[in-house]
């Protein structure tokens, strides 16, 4: 790609890790004509080619690079390492285990900056970190760590000591702290997000979609599969949308660098309210809870895999294996969690952030992005 002047009045970003929920969320608040400090010049990258359900006008440019093979990342950002001033980390790469995951995310984002930095002249000058709650919970999907932590009192608020456990978190925030002063940066710590992708990692809302579209398929009842504790008690998200806009605001608002900001959607809600719009968007009964009708849901939809294969042919979808797509463990372990997983909003709301999004209001229309993506009919 041969090399452009850059414009130096307009900032450029670069989103790693774009076809995630939260990447194309952000991709396509960058290119608003109200976004923050734009107008913007968004490049957007991920370790895969760019799926069709991806909206090409979104990007002025998709690149495709493995972040963890420093040759393969110089090769593909040298093009355009002189322009890029805005880095939004959004990627992620989960491993066997913490320690696993601490050294591949790390040696992911080294690799990314230095790749910038080695432009003469490099323009970057602020990084924008997507992490999340297990900040205050510690990791708990490792296999050996998750039966040991200790977590916070929620609500969580950005000020709550490290938990004394390995966090890939902690290593990234680490990371960007040693390019200080040279780069600014701003932490995104967000809880249960919600948005539309068949790409993320970690996608609570598409694994829900698909019980209740094979439920309705087989005539199953859609059972909510948690406990009486989190049927009943309070829970937070974070729409795509909201956070999207609070990285946007952080990478332009001075007051912001170099800080860390829990960011949800700014209201609670029970899962019950939650399987209630789940029912009337797909059409199947609501079953209320019994705590006394145990079921292994994660091993029942483990067996659902050429059902899902059935789904996508009968409803000409975009093609997905369903294991590539849902999270049975991780949401299986949100819907036993024996605490209230609530964080405070109060320190962006001080520092001047006020998105918000209604989380029962935005269920259905993240649903009609997923179905008009022909990720699910």
């Amino acid at each position: 790609m041969e090399q452009e002047v850059p414009n130096t009045s307009t900032p450029v970003a670069l989103v790693v890790g774009v076809t995630g929920m939260a990447g194309l969320s952000l991709a396509e608040a960058l290119k608003s004509p109200t976004a923050l400090g734009g107008p913007w010049k968004v490049y957007g990258s991920a370790r895969r080619a760019k799926p069709t359900w991806f909206p090409s006008s979104t990007l002025d440019h998709y690149i495709t690079f493995d972040a963890l093979n420093f040759d393969d990342t110089l090769k593909h950002l040298s093009p355009v390492a002189h322009e890029i001033t805005h880095v939004f980390w959004i990627a992620i790469q989960v491993r066997e285990n913490e320690e696993s995951n601490i050294v591949a995310n790390s040696t992911m984002l080294e690799n990314v900056i230095k790749a910038l930095k080695s432009a003469t002249p490099s323009r970057l000058c602020h990084i924008t970190l997507q992490t999340g709650s297990k900040h205050y919970m510690g990791q708990i999907f490792d296999p050996v760590l998750g039966a040991q932590l200790v977590h916070h009192e929620p609500p969580f608020h950005e000020d709550m000591p490290r938990l004394p456990y390995p966090n890939f978190y902690y290593a990234l925030e680490d990371l960007l702290a040693s390019y200080s002063p040279s780069l600014s940066y701003s932490v995104h710590r967000s809880s249960i997000i919600v948005g539309a992708s068949s790409r993320s990692f970690y996608n609570a809302l598409l694994t829900l979609c698909v019980y209740a579209i094979i439920c309705k398929y087989q005539g199953l009842p859609f059972r909510y599969p948690g406990t009486k504790y989190t049927w009943e008690n309070f829970c937070d998200m974070s729409d795509a949308r909201v956070l999207a806009e609070q990285q946007i605001w952080a990478a332009v608002m001075d007051r912001a660098k170099n800080q860390a900001f829990n960011c949800t959607n700014g209201d609670v809600f029970t899962w019950k309210c939650f399987w209630k719009v789940c029912c009337e968007i797909f059409d199947v009964e609501f079953v209320p809870f019994d705590e006394n009708e145990k079921f292994d849901w994660v091993g029942m939809m483990k067996k659902k895999g050429r059902v899902w294969d059935e789904i996508v042919e009968k409803y000409g979808l975009y093609k997905t294996n369903m294991e590539e797509i849902v999270c049975l463990e991780a949401v299986d372990a949100v819907l036993h969690f024996d605490f209230p997983h609530v964080c405070s909003m109060n320190k962006s709301r001080e520092f001047g952030f006020f998105g918000f999004a209604n989380t029962l209001k935005s269920i259905g229309m993240w649903v009609g992005r997923l179905r008009d993506m022909k990720i699910i009919p």
